[in-house]
């Protein structure tokens, strides 16, 4: 039999609707029942793609001794982290306090009837094992604790709910900015950078893709140690496993510091910054393997994870057939099995068929283990032939794997993830001169505008053409951000008065006026124990810090003082953060640098097909300070975009207030 998750459109749900549990989505019903009852709340945190929440399912969910366990002593509440980012938020945080260790998926909290957590973890067994105690042992001592120590938990209830409140920057007195948390934080990521295999962790590596934001805008700026960092990084990850080298696109992380073994769920979330960041870094040094790399990640957005209306799936899962990987690995046998001996004789070198197997001893996920030129060289081939026969040897072995029985999607769409696609697609389309990618994300945009947008609102998901949950300061802030990005590839007056209304939304919507910064949730949205307002960068980047640049380069472009105020209020309210800690949150450490030096912008106007040469001309030479906006005539502009008409192209360079006289000579632009 079903539980109340069977009618539910989170693909995660879903997962759990044919568990014994008694589950409950989060709303009012589960929490009112707990009230009434006097009882404590399970609430189970995850996500579709993610393999320990498959395992905890299998080992405990799905178990009949367990769930009753479960139904007996508490109310169950299983939440989606994607669909509701603001619960999995405020509880992290809270089993950061409680266990002094950061969190992860899945995601296990027991609260008292009035929200409030009192003890924490992340994965449980049945039994114990993994130096973990047994999950039914673990919730009778719970409920035990519940019910026979209720002062002491009520006691410690109450200092939780403290200690989430002063998690809350404050503004205090600040001193006049300045740029030493930008040199800080370059030397605190040289403190923490990895030079043999690049990054900035040790194992588990994820890609965090903000602070290498950072170092290529700080590269830009001619800083050859951020340069080398990033790019090397960049490498590296690119050559490793973590990256599908076959298919396409990235996973959400390495289990190793070699950057060769993933936990093998691909979201949606960070190859579009990804993205960013591979066109980035191919417009600084013109590597294959960077463009190869963004080529990739977008042969594989297009082919696996776009909807026929337009939009974005969120994730493919890590397991099929019930063990993680399955999809992707191989041995040599299977291999040699699709390939011609000289294309074997490539191959193998390559993507390290010839090295030990490097998953669980027995698999080998592929690598780029070695040059290619290099193996061309010892089998006496030319480079043009060792990359023909990889190229058909790649092939065969991406058409076999299709045979296989492939991972699960979570196939709903959330606003804020796509648009973090959009904006990478966008930008690495105007980038790599890629008009196809442009138009795939003008699309994407198009389906979110149409089924997203209700009465000068957002709504954050929408799955089957049902469009549910009100939207969150990131949802906001990433598409205004978006559309930024979007607007300088092929700029339409649809987006632009898109990205005034979004602009204006979140102000009213989410501001702090008088102590800076937003709020994650907006003004109106449920009440819960505690109302976050980030600023630091997680997996995602921070809501804060993108509202805050995004507000800045809009009200530059526009010369409209309310959202550079809003941006400059956030930017104080974390300035004392910047300054105690600087590389956790550099996206506001981007704030920071347009704050001090004003981006440049650079409005092209004239004939349409004279702006595309222009365009393409100055696309390689423009840097992450540089916003440029190509306007055809005949476009209805804003006022301060509204530039004369044209029969050859004009060049308006400004930065600031400042602007130099037009320009008419395509070299003198680019001078």
């Amino acid at each position: 039999m079903s539980n109340r998750l069977a009618t539910e459109p989170s693909p995660y749900l879903l997962q759990h609707a044919d568990n014994p549990v008694d589950w409950y989505p989060w709303g009012e019903e589960a929490l009112e029942k707990a009230r009434r009852e006097d009882r404590p709340i399970l609430l189970s945190i995850g996500y579709s793609a993610c393999h320990w929440c498959h395992v905890m399912a299998h080992d405990c969910f799905e178990d009949e001794d367990v769930a009753a366990v479960m139904n007996r002593l508490f109310v169950n509440i299983k939440v989606d982290r994607e669909e509701r980012p603001d619960l999995d938020q405020i509880y992290q945080t809270a089993h950061q306090l409680l266990t002094q260790r950061g969190g992860g998926w899945p995601l296990t909290v027991f609260l008292a009837p009035d929200q409030t957590p009192f003890f924490a973890g992340t994965f449980f067994p049945k039994t114990a094992r993994y130096q973990l105690p047994g999950f039914i042992d673990l919730m009778e001592n719970i409920a035990r604790a519940w019910h026979e120590r209720r002062g002491e938990v009520l006691a410690q209830n109450e200092a939780v709910r403290d200690a989430l409140a002063r998690q809350q920057a404050a503004p205090g007195r600040q001193p006049a900015l300045s740029d030493a948390p930008l040199a800080d934080a370059v030397r605190d990521l040289a403190e923490a950078f990895d030079p043999v295999w690049g990054g900035f962790s040790r194992a588990p590596k994820f890609p965090r893709p903000g602070e290498l934001f950072f170092l290529l805008r700080q590269a830009q700026g001619g800083n050859a140690q951020a340069r080398e960092m990033a790019l090397f990084s960049l490498r590296k990850m690119a050559s490793g496993g973590v990256r599908d080298q076959l298919g396409g696109g990235f996973c959400r992380y390495s289990v190793d510091e070699q950057w060769a073994i993933p936990h093998f769920e691909k979201m949606l979330y960070d190859n579009g910054p990804l993205l960013h960041l591979y066109a980035d870094a191919w417009a600084l040094t013109g590597e294959a393997l960077f463009a190869d790399t963004a080529e990739g990640i977008v042969g594989w957005l297009l082919r696996e994870m776009r909807a026929p209306e337009g939009g974005f799936y969120s994730a493919l899962d890590a397991d099929s057939e019930g063990h993680e990987g399955k999809f992707y690995v191989w041995t040599p046998d299977q291999v040699r099995a699709q390939l011609s001996a000289e294309e074997y004789a490539v191959a193998e070198p390559v993507y390290g068929f010839d090295l030990p197997p490097n998953f669980e001893n027995v698999s080998w996920n592929p690598i780029l283990a070695r040059p290619l030129n290099d193996v061309a060289a010892e089998l006496g081939l030319s480079a043009d032939a060792a990359a023909a026969r990889l190229a058909t040897a790649r092939a065969k072995l991406f058409a076999a794997r299709e045979t296989r029985v492939r991972p699960g999607r979570d196939d709903k769409q959330l606003t804020s993830w796509n648009a973090l696609m959009i904006g990478g697609l966008a930008h690495a389309g105007r980038v790599m001169m890629r008009p196809d990618w442009v138009d795939a994300a003008h699309a994407a945009l198009d389906f979110l505008h149409a089924k997203l947008w209700r009465d000068g609102r957002l709504l954050a998901s929408v799955k089957h053409g049902e469009a549910r949950l009100n939207a969150y300061l990131d949802d906001y802030a990433f598409l205004l951000d978006a559309l930024l990005e979007t607007m300088q590839a092929g700029y339409r007056e649809a987006d632009m008065k898109w990205a005034r209304e979004l602009a204006d939304a979140m102000l009213l919507h989410f501001e702090d006026p008088e102590q800076g910064g937003f709020f994650f949730t907006s003004h109106d949205h449920e009440a819960l124990i505690t109302r976050p307002k980030p600023g630091h960068d997680n997996a995602l980047p921070s809501g804060n810090g993108v509202a805050a640049f995004a507000l800045q380069r809009l009200g530059h472009l526009l010369g409209e003082a309310r959202y550079l105020d809003a941006s400059a209020r956030c930017l104080r309210l974390f300035q004392t953060h910047l300054t105690q800690q600087p590389i956790a949150y550099p996206t506001l450490l981007a704030v920071l640098d347009e704050a001090l030096s004003p981006p440049r912008v650079i409005l092209l106007r004239g004939p349409a097909g004279a702006l595309r040469e222009w365009s393409a001309a100055l696309a390689p030479k423009l840097g992450a300070r540089d916003m440029v906006l190509a306007l055809r005539n005949g476009l209805d502009v804003p006022a301060a975009l509204a530039k004369p008409e044209s029969d050859r192209p004009v060049a308006w360079i400004c930065s600031g207030t400042a602007c130099q006289p037009p320009v008419t000579d395509l070299a003198a632009v680019l001078d």
